[in-house]
């Protein structure tokens, strides 16, 4: 099955060669899903699942106890756009319009040419494809539109259906690293995965029956 086409736009160069898509994060779309930045007025889409216990269960923040509380999250994101820092995009469903997800870089060393990213969903689309898709586009713009070499991600052990939107996305399981987080009252292992910008290329070589 063909990847989702990818389309950008909003991307300033930058004279280190990376591409400036903290300042001005550009809007991803792919068959289904637009990832965009995220405005206030999704205060309710996001409430509406940010909400939900199970959603946040294994997740490093808690459960929104007010739409209030999503509001400040959203004016914290908004902030970090201003800021240039590394931050997330609202995954929009075309279909309905409505944000259904987050995803976002979540730590970003040029140093080390490294990213961390992160991602979420409402209970209502888990099990649709869409994690992988939007996880799949993020990947694809940094690695087309920066130096970046290696992105990491990690998930709670427990958590097996985050760990398979990353294997679908062709990221590797290195390893557990044991009590790595505090989260919830617990110490909790957690699965680290990675994709280097030479795992990437062979998957789109192979996408395009290209011989490595």
């Amino acid at each position: 099955m063909r990847a989702p086409a990818l389309t950008l736009r909003g991307i300033r160069a930058r004279e280190d060669g990376a591409a400036d898509i903290f300042l001005d994060p550009p809007v991803l779309e792919t068959g289904r899903l637009r990832l965009r930045r995220m405005r206030m007025r999704d205060a309710g889409d996001l409430y509406a699942w940010t909400s939900d216990p199970e959603v946040a269960r294994y997740v490093l923040w808690d459960a929104h106890q007010s739409l209030g509380e999503t509001r400040e999250y959203l004016r914290y994101i908004r902030s970090l756009y201003r800021r240039g820092l590394p931050s997330s995009w609202g995954v929009e469903l075309k279909e309905t319009g409505r944000l259904i997800g987050t995803i976002g870089i979540m730590g970003w060393s040029r140093e080390h040419r490294s990213a961390e990213v992160g991602y979420s969903f409402g209970r209502p689309w888990w099990h649709h494809g869409y994690a992988p898709e939007a996880l799949g586009c993020l990947l694809d713009l940094l690695f087309e539109r920066t130096d970046v070499n290696r992105v990491e991600a990690q998930c709670d052990v427990r958590n097996g259906s985050s760990a398979r939107v990353m294997e679908k996305c062709g990221m590797r399981r290195e390893g557990i690293l044991r009590q790595r987080l505090f989260n919830k009252g617990e110490a909790v292992d957690v699965m680290l995965y990675a994709i280097l910008a030479e795992n990437w290329r062979a998957r789109q070589a192979a996408k395009r029956g290209e011989r490595p």
